[in-house]
């Protein structure tokens, strides 16, 4: 999640308009082609790809094969549409993501990643645009992952854009990532305390210790908001996967959340918030 924050960026093509929020993209839709005409010329100078979902753009670099790049493009839309009927659960998270210009931005690894921002960390407005990008690497696209024991990270990365860019700001008091919403409330409790800073240990009773000292509150908050919900769904409990991520979450079935963390259980299964109730899987139907 480190990077999730520190490689977030770029203002581009600004599509706020709620109602064809929903009208964008249906399955039948997606394909990747090169760059739209009204990408602007940084972005050009990165990436030759690109797709979109309910009008949020994924941008990838030729390098990235075309299946990688569909499989981030059905998850994203799996978790907007999480019934399936073509149309957005919930506009106002859309409208907000797209109002945010919020971007999934695909590469092969973090080499290439660092190769191509040197070319343009200097070119005027650049520190402007790192605010609205989530970035997503190859190794972290692993479909049906789970079946032979291996965690597909596309799930962490495009909820982390959905949730900092969409929820966040369409039910700040809700999902905001500053102290004082009913997400960092829960999380409050979840760490032992409220914790601007990682302590050097975390209180016994904690069940949410991440340990990532780069990681600011909010940047906690946006992980706290993942490690639940993915439990929450059942994402978290193949497998040998607790024992990889105990260090860090313990609450990794849906019977631990509810029993353990009520607050957050609360709030994700609060249906006004129309909050997914299905894990992802890469198929978009």
């Amino acid at each position: 999640m480190k990077r999730a924050l520190l490689l977030t960026m770029i203002t581009l093509i600004g599509i706020a308009n709620l109602t064809g929020a929903t009208a964008l993209q249906t399955p039948s839709q997606f394909q990747v082609q090169g760059l739209p005409n009204d990408a602007p010329q940084i972005a050009r100078q990165i990436f030759d790809k690109h797709t979109s979902v309910f009008g949020i753009d994924i941008f990838a670099t030729a390098s990235m094969q075309n299946n990688q790049i569909l499989h981030a493009a059905n998850m994203m839309a799996e978790y907007l549409d999480n019934d399936e009927d073509g149309n957005v659960d919930d506009p106002f998270v859309v409208a907000e993501m797209n109002r945010r210009n919020a971007a999934l931005i695909v590469f092969e690894d973090e080499n290439e990643f660092e190769n191509l921002f040197e070319e343009i960390e200097d070119t005027p407005g650049a520190e402007d645009i790192f605010q609205s990008w989530q970035t997503l690497f190859d190794q972290d696209i692993v479909p049906n992952g789970a079946s032979f024991g291996e965690f597909d990270a596309t799930l962490e990365e495009v909820l982390h854009l959905i949730s900092q860019f969409g929820y966040a700001n369409a039910y700040p008091e809700a999902f905001g990532e500053d102290p004082g919403s009913l997400l960092t409330d829960a999380m409050d409790v979840a760490r032992g305390g409220r914790f601007f800073n990682v302590p050097n240990r975390y209180p016994a009773n904690a069940w949410y210790t991440y340990d990532d000292r780069t990681c600011e509150y909010n940047c906690m908050a946006a992980e706290y908001f993942y490690w639940a919900l993915t439990s929450l769904l059942n994402g978290q409990a193949f497998s040998g996967r607790f024992e990889e991520i105990n260090h860090e979450w313990r609450l990794n079935t849906p019977e631990k959340l509810r029993n353990g963390d009520t607050m957050v259980y609360a709030l994700l299964t609060n249906p006004i918030y129309k909050l997914p109730t299905i894990l992802p899987d890469g198929v978009y139907r």
